[in-house]
């Protein structure tokens, strides 16, 4: 709890309405200084349109700190959904690898119990069985790709239509490439100053 000051016995309180607003004004200076410092890390193409305008508006977004938590959240949830998608492209990889190696096992056994003079219509039939799961197989893994791409790219929509409802500058749906670069150069700074932020000040001697 944030406690005034007060004066001697008789003094008034000073009222906290002006404390606020200087407080306010001086973060504001505080996180503006330290995103003009992190811009200069970045590639010249990006600090071009990275103006003092947006960095300002940025600045005013991130007082109250509300934006570092909204950021972390969709961060961990992209995280865990490339992670689901991951882990569900490794199954069907390896399901697929499982299927193979059971037809590779049963064309081998089929191959060993047929009679010379059918031998050259076995394999016809299990060269045409073989290339019928490969096609399988290729398109099961286009669906997923598709699958990912679509499901990130849903997951790319959700964070920018949450950061523009957060009152945050330079964020809206869109899949414009310049835009998206943009915005992904505002995420990677909002990051850089949290960890920023989350380091411990030196005391002063």
């Amino acid at each position: 709890m944030e406690r005034f000051r007060t004066g001697y016995a008789g003094e008034e309180a000073e009222a906290p309405g002006g404390d606020q607003q200087a407080r306010q004004q001086a973060r504001h200076y505080q996180l503006l200084s330290d995103l003009q410092a992190l811009v200069k890390g970045l590639p010249s193409s990006s600090q071009q349109r990275l103006s003092y305008t947006i960095l300002s508006d940025l600045a005013l977004a991130l007082i109250d700190g509300t934006v570092f938590d909204i950021v972390q959240g969709l961060l961990e949830i992209q995280h865990l959904t490339e992670k689901n998608l991951y882990n569900q492209r490794l199954k069907l990889h390896h399901e697929h690898r499982v299927l193979k190696q059971e037809m590779f096992h049963k064309h081998k056994e089929a191959q060993q119990c047929c009679k010379p003079h059918n031998m050259l219509l076995l394999k016809a039939a299990q060269q045409k069985e073989l290339e019928a799961m490969e096609l399988r197989i290729h398109e099961e893994q286009h669906m997923m790709d598709e699958k990912i791409v679509l499901e990130l790219d849903q997951k790319v929509i959700d964070q920018q239509s949450t950061l523009e409802k957060a009152g945050v500058s330079g964020f809206y749906v869109t899949t414009n490439p310049q835009e998206l670069t943009l915005q992904m150069n505002l995420l990677e700074l909002i990051q850089k100053l949290q960890q920023k932020e989350s380091l411990p000040r030196r005391p002063f001697t």
